[in-house]
This record gives structure tokens, C-alpha cells and sequence, in this order.
């Protein structure tokens, strides 16, 4: 089965809400840049709750038949980084994300807006 980069994003947007992920973000990069079509940025309150989001959006990028690229970061849950291809997912600890500020670095990016 192959999955679209749209697809992609909505899977990982609804992983990371199922995890009660906070402030999530989607980027739309297309365009802009050539390493990704979307960034997904969101944050959790605690280190386990980064990992916990983390494990869902990988599971359900796995069951979509998804290959992983690479994840950085999980073990220490301050600022992961799971690249699924054409999405790439920054889960942050609360105060990484503040400090970090990474949706300013792409302001030129259209924000996804969820119906």
C-alpha cells in the first residue's frame, strides 16, 4: 500500500493527538524545501509522554506499511526526530520547544489547517 505525503501527515497529526500531544503543528513545506513535504511539531509535558507519542506515531506509520527512516532522540525524550520519508516529526519536551522555536525558522511555510 502506498501512502501519500497528505496521507502521511494526517497519520502522524492523529498519532500524536491520541497521545494527547500539545500544540501540534503541520507545515507545509513543499516548495520550500527539499528534505521533507511536511514537518509535524508538537510537544509532551513529560519524557514519557514524548516517548509515548514517538511509539504511536511509529506504530502507525508501521501498520500503514511505512518505513521508518530513522528516529533521533527517543531515548532521552527531550526532542525526537522521526523522519517517515516525505514527514518529518519534531516531538519536544515542553521546554525544548520553547527554547528551540523551530516553527519560527519555517515561518515562510503554510500552516496546515484541520478541518
Amino acid at each position: 500500500m502506498t501512502v501519500n505525503a497528505d496521507e502521511l501527515m494526517r497519520i502522524v497529526v492523529a498519532a500524536a493527538e491520541d497521545k494527547k500531544a500539545h500544540q501540534i503543528v503541520a507545515l507545509d513545506l513543499k516548495g520550500i524545501s527539499l528534505v521533507a513535504d511536511y514537518f509535524v511539531i508538537c510537544h509532551g509535558n513529560s519524557d514519557t509522554q514524548v516517548q509515548a507519542i514517538t511509539t504511536e506515531i511509529r506504530k502507525r506509520a508501521q501498520e500503514k506499511g511505512v518505513q521508518l527512516r530513522g528516529i533521533e532522540g527517543a531515548d532521552a525524550g527531550r526532542w525526537v526526530l522521526v523522519d517517515v520519508g516525505d514527514v518529518v516529526v519534531h516531538v519536544f519536551h515542553r521546554d525544548e520547544r520553547e527554547y528551540y522555536n523551530i516553527e519560527r525558522l519555517w515561518s515562510d511555510a503554510k500552516v496546515v489547517e484541520f478541518a
